[in-house]
């Protein structure tokens, strides 16, 4: 018999994962078993491989339905039906439609139509058209005429989605929470399934036993649907040009130009290095995927287009030939076999980074490339967690808002333990980790041989590009290896510093020149020193003291950094050993010479995933393929327990085989085992480093239009205000937005920073815009009226305007502005958008003189900019105060108890031990250089952290590898003078 069933994946309906389905479907007797989640095919393939596993025959389809109505059911005969239903229903979900009430004539699909909508069905049945019969619906087909007619095939259709009477209240729970409704307020019409739990196929013989026609047809639809997939076949596109052969003839011709304008023409080692892995490439069937990719790449170079190719694709040779990054794995010891190995199980990806606003145009020519017949991005489930659970729960049970906020915030309080919070727990583990919405992959694009119609239903998310309904882990499973399209913002600040520096100073400056940034001197001080803001992955307050630490200067010692900071290395405390070692070098203790060969760049400690790939390879004798699954394997990517025990078995075998003693082995090992789950990725650690020296130079040499980039592409480390006092300290002559001189962004013209009305807090983006294209087009504003009536403001965004002194051109004081705009813009409900015929002058009026303090602008710019621009932080301050000691002196007092004042720029908070809270400071002093302070739980008890502001701090300095900071005893946030607007 075939049962019918909806997974979790059919999104706050289903209550059991496709396996668990399988699993329950065995227990309950059934043979055949057909997934058809609602509008969904994300659970197909998982639903597949469990059926295989457990011999159940699958069959697939999909329920459609128009809100809570079930309008039909299609079930895939093959994978050309399946093909067709995920065609049918993906043109309804781009185009945002309901599906018709008639589905069109399936070639190769059957429907099931709903047996309570058949009675008044007028649609003459198909040959491959049924009417599903629910268990519930049986004893009303003695009453029906149904069944007296000749075109008219009725099917046993038992559907569920539930195991236990637990589960159906959990279903209940998903529908209330779908509907955003209380549970007391479900009726059926919220669509409530119908017996949802799972019956035994003896239970429902018994009941169809005088309508021998409904199981026949059930049955005779398990044998002609049963759907057979190939789970080891490749689905991406197979060849770039006609075949495999020429895909590697053009990939050798472009990798060798590539190698003589990458290393010259007579170097042997890059050439024997391509060749290698073209041989690997071509054995792998990965030519077209190279070769996609650096299309993709040309395409943008064509444009003008900057990227960062990073990832284990960094480790390639043949990559950095094609230019699809600019990491030298020659230069870095990076082995290929990282990335693509014949042993690898999983399919590798490249991951290319462009500017933010660059990224949409790149992935437009690959969907218009490549065909979107043939293109979808990855797709993404977002799961219930904790807080959005207990939200999303705390609705339904009806809890007042105060009582929800509590409820997230601190879950285990004892007064929110009572008989609502008890079931909102219970029901909360039960969801936790199901999908509650279907997402977009953060940049993973497939490119896919046969139709991608083949394997998915398409979504439309707002990106606006069709999305595969499934993710990455499914996409690797059936065969598919994505490319990565990302976007950062930090490749933006490079690519718009270029262009101003070339405005502004008249200077083309190529940003991909960094083998002359590494050699620069100029750079390497301003590495060495910190003095790191704005720089891609190297400003945060971490970073800048861990530079100072290693007296940071060159470009594997960056590279080294970028990956010790990592959370994992960090914590487990390889960071602080290589920080000694690099200060202390005469004291390393290698265990043995091969150790201090393999890890000598990095003094002993094992800081990358390649240096695990090092020692496996050269002290242990694994060939490098077998290095990279022992990696895999000892950071949870088993490809099967069995064959890793297999490679430590061999590990161990070659290194007794080598003679060594055991305890060297055995504490050998431990360090790989220990190291290899929280490690990082060299290459992802190099392609950050290109990065930064690409951001340091421009900072180094071009600080002013750097920072105005930093500005202008949001998304740092930092708040705008820091980035506007690093302009001020750069040299810039910081200048409020101004109608009359801004633009939309932050513009730069010699020394002079205009901020962009984008800063302006409360102005519309349409108004800004207009006011700047109607500048361009007729020229500048010269008065307040003429201002008012080209632009066609209203009051409320004029008053804006007004007090962030925009309109100071006009050189009348901001009240004075502020009467004129209520005498004009007072008394109209809206402005006119016709031309007058003839511009009659305002009436003037004298107004009596009118008080006004800086202190007034000041609160109004930190109102609406967030930060203050006619004075710092400081000047607000009641006492004139500044601290004993300025930051930049801070090395000369250590181990004395001072006194400092700074602005907070940010915090970082960790747990101890204990469990206890202890936090990390980072200010800027009246001077606008930064210090770092330390908060033990102690401290913090006593004199917390109250929000943003300037902070009297008294603590110890204390020194760590040359990095001072202050360990705070006390602190208390000082008080601003008075507003006095109010």
């Amino acid at each position: 018999m075939l049962a019918f069933v909806h997974s979790y994946y059919s999104l706050r309906y289903g209550t059991l994962s496709p396996e668990e389905l399988v699993t329950e479907a065995k227990a309950n007797g059934y043979t055949a078993l057909a997934l058809t989640d609602i509008n969904s095919t994300s659970g197909v393939f998982p639903f597949v491989q469990a059926c295989v596993a457990q011999g159940i025959e699958p069959v697939v389809g999909i329920e459609f339905r128009v809100g809570n109505c079930w309008v039909y059911t299609g079930i895939a005969q093959n994978q050309e039906g399946f093909r067709e239903l995920n065609e049918f229903l993906s043109g309804y979900l781009i185009q945002h439609q309901a599906v018709p009430e008639v589905p069109p004539a399936f070639s190769q699909a059957l429907i099931i139509y709903p047996f309570a909508r058949a009675k008044e069905f007028q649609h003459t049945l198909r040959e491959n058209e049924y009417v599903g019969v629910r268990p519930a619906e049986i004893n009303q087909l003695l009453f029906s005429d149904l069944r007296r007619k000749n075109n008219v095939r009725l099917m046993l259709y038992p559907l569920f989605t539930c195991k236990s009477q637990e589960g159906e209240a959990l279903h209940r729970h998903l529908r209330a929470i779908d509907h955003n409704i209380l549970l007391s307020q479900l009726e059926p019409s919220h669509g409530l399934a119908q017996e949802p739990c799972f019956q035994t196929v003896h239970h429902l013989q018994k009941q169809v036993s005088h309508y021998p026609e409904l199981l026949n047809y059930n049955q005779q639809l398990a044998k002609e649907a049963g759907f057979a997939f190939d789970f080891k076949k490749r689905r991406n596109k197979l060849y770039f040009t006609t075949c495999a052969q020429e895909d590697i003839v053009l990939l050798k011709k472009l990798a060798l130009d590539g190698a003589t304008r990458r290393y010259g023409a007579g170097n042997k080692v890059a050439r024997q290095r391509v060749l290698h892995e073209l041989d690997i490439i071509e054995k792998l069937e990965f030519g077209a995927y190279f070769l996609i990719t650096e299309d993709v790449i040309s395409y943008a170079k064509k444009r003008n287009f900057y990227h960062i190719g990073r990832g284990s694709g960094a480790n390639s040779v043949v990559a950095y030939c094609l230019g699809i990054t600019d990491v030298d794995p020659i230069e870095l010891d990076l082995y290929f076999e990282r990335f693509l190995n014949p042993k690898r199980t999983s399919p590798p990806d490249f991951d290319i980074d462009f500017s933010w606003d660059e990224r949409d145009e790149v992935l437009d020519y690959i969907f218009k490339r490549y065909g979107r017949e043939h293109t979808a991005l990855m797709g993404a489930m977002v799961t219930f967690q904790q807080s959005s659970i207990l939200r999303e729960l705390g609705k339904v049970y009806g809890l007042p808002k105060t009582e929800l906020d509590a409820l997230v915030e601190q879950p285990q309080a004892p007064s929110n333990a009572n008989h609502l919070t008890k079931e909102i727990f219970r029901y909360g583990q039960l969801l936790t980790d199901f999908p509650n919405v279907r997402s977009i992959h953060a940049g993973g694009v497939l490119i896919s041989e046969d139709s991608i119609y083949n394997y998915t239903a398409l979504d439309m998310p707002p990106k606006g590009l069709p999305t595969a309904q499934w993710d990455m882990y499914v996409a690797e499973s059936i065969g598919f290896e994505k490319l990565d399209i990302l976007s950062q913002r930090g490749i933006g600040h490079i690519k718009e510093c270029v262009q101003l520096v070339h405005k502004n100073q008249g200077i083309k400056v190529d940003a991909h020149e960094v083998a002359k940034f590494k050699q620069d001197e100029k750079v390497k001080e301003q590495l060495r020193s910190g003095d790191t803001i704005g720089c891609f992955y190297i400003e945060s307050p971490a970073m800048r003291g861990l530079l100072k630490k290693l007296r940071c200067d060159h470009y594997l010692s960056l590279v080294a950094a970028s990956s010790i900071i990592r959370p994992g290395v960090a914590k487990s405390g390889m960071m602080k050993a290589y920080i000694e070692r690099f200060h202390h070098p005469e004291k390393i203790q290698h265990l043995h010479p091969v150790m201090a060969e393999q890890l000598g760049e990095t003094y002993g400690v094992m800081v990358y995933q390649e240096d695990v790939l090092k020692v496996c390879h050269h002290f242990a004798g694994l060939d490098l393929a077998d290095a990279d699954v022992l990696r895999r394997g000892m950071s949870g990517k088993y490809r099967s327990k069995a064959e890793f025990q297999k490679l430590v078995d061999k590990f161990f075998d070659n290194c007794r085989a080598k003679g060594y003693p055991e305890h060297i082995t055995k504490e050998v090992w431990r360090q790989v085992e220990s190291f290899a789950g929280y490690s990082f990725s060299k290459a992802h650690s190099a392609s950050f480093a290109v990065e930064s020296y690409q951001s340091l130079f421009l900072k180094t040499y071009y600080p002013l239009e750097f920072m105005v980039a930093v500005i202008n592409n949001f998304g740092g480390f930092y708040r705008t205000w820091v980035y506007v006092q690093q302009t001020q300290k750069a040299g810039g002559t910081l200048h409020l937005p101004c109608v009359n001189q801004s633009t939309y962004y932050t513009s730069l013209s010699g020394t002079n920073v205009f901020l962009g009305l984008v800063h302006v807090q409360n102005l519309e983006q349409k108004v800004a815009y207009k006011i700047v294209a109607e500048r361009e087009e007729n020229g500048p504003y010269t008065c307040l009226e003429e201002f008012i009536h080209r632009t066609q403001i209203s009051l409320e965004q004029l008053l804006v305007l007004i007090r962030i002194q925009a309109l100071r051109f006009t050189n009348k004081g901001k009240k004075n502005l502020l009467w004129e705009a209520h005498l004009q813009l007072g008394h109209k409900v809206k402005a006119t958008t016709s031309e007058l015929l003839f511009q009659t002058p305002a009436k003037t009026f004298t107004l009596p003189t009118l008080t006004h303090t800086v202190a007034e602008d000041v609160y109004d710019e930190m109102e609406l900019l967030g930060f203050p621009v006619t004075c710092t932080y400081f000047d607000l301050l009641q006492t004139e105060e500044r601290g004993d000691v300025p930051a930049k002196d801070l090395r000369a007092f250590v181990g004395q108890k001072v006194r400092m004042i700074g602005v907070l720029v940010a915090t970082k908070y960790v747990r101890t031990v204990r469990g206890d809270i202890m936090q990390f400071g980072t200010f800027l002093d009246a001077a606008g250089d930064f210090f770092d302070t330390v908060h033990f739980p102690q401290s913090l008890k006593t004199w917390p952290f109250k929000g943003n502001g300037v902070y009297l701090l008294l603590g110890k300095v204390v020194e760590e590898f040359d990095f001072p900071s202050m360990e705070v005893e006390k602190m208390a946030k000082l008080p601003f003078q008075k507003d006095p607007r109010y």
